[in-house]
């Protein structure tokens, strides 16, 4: 056997360790109810003590003045954009970005299941412009091809099967609409993330062909900070673009 061969072999066995041990740590609540049964925990979590401390912990974590940098430096650029939705709004940690960068006529509709969500996120918040929409991301009350922008923060792992919810965010995006898409990896930090907050984790290039399949493009896979690249950390940040097929 080569040198080349073993170290290969040893890399593979390594890789297939941290799989398991990521299965291990990550929260699989997800995978052992019904939808319904994980809902009701999802506002349970988001609408309690968590969800209370969900802008702190992104500060501290550092999610919100990253997650700015991105539409700052126009990595995301949301010049142009008419009507603007944000998907999953949390405490409003994206949707005060977008106010902040998107052009001033745009129009910004926050959406998320938890009513309490949406009340912590307008008092963040302190604008007139959003308007907030309590509702679950795989029935949007919207008509189709409303949004010629979406942004949806970690709210796809949410949902055990993301079809449902992609597919409903192309159908109310326009065509040539594009979406920043961030979501947890199925690596150690998203392992962790999943343990905390009751969510699943998604590998990267299986999502990338389910949004394939449903019209959703990956123009450019974005990260925090170069260190953020060359670990692979800070989870999946992509620029999706609506195309007809």
């Amino acid at each position: 056997m080569t040198l080349g061969l073993v170290h290969q072999r040893r890399k593979q066995r390594d890789r297939s360790g941290r799989k398991v041990f990521n299965r291990l740590v990550e929260n699989n609540l997800i995978r052992r109810v019904s939808f319904d049964e994980y809902r009701q925990k999802v506002q349970h979590v988001y609408g309690g003590p968590k969800g209370a401390l969900l802008a702190t912990c992104s500060l501290i974590s550092l999610h919100v003045p990253l997650g700015e940098r991105i539409f700052r430096s126009r990595k995301f650029d949301l010049s142009g954009f008419h009507s603007i939705l944000d998907v999953g709004s949390g405490a409003g940690q994206i949707a005060k970005h977008v106010l902040k960068y998107a052009d001033p006529h745009a129009q910004l509709t926050c959406v998320d299941l938890s009513h309490r969500m949406l009340r912590r996120a307008r008092n963040r918040i302190h604008s007139n412009r959003p308007c907030y929409i309590t509702a679950d991301i795989t029935r949007l009350p919207f008509q189709e091809s409303v949004f010629d922008c979406v942004t949806c923060g970690y709210v796809l792992e949410h949902l055990p099967d993301p079809e449902a919810g992609l597919a409903e965010i192309a159908r109310v995006m326009q065509p040539g609409g594009r979406m920043l898409l961030l979501t947890t990896e199925d690596n150690f930090s998203g392992a962790w993330t999943s343990r905390v907050w009751c969510c699943r984790t998604y590998n990267r290039n299986e999502l990338k062909k389910l949004c394939a399949s449903l019209g959703l493009w990956w123009n450019n896979e974005l990260w925090f900070t170069p260190m953020h690249r060359a670990l692979r950390a800070g989870g999946i940040c992509v620029e999706i673009e609506k195309r007809i097929s």
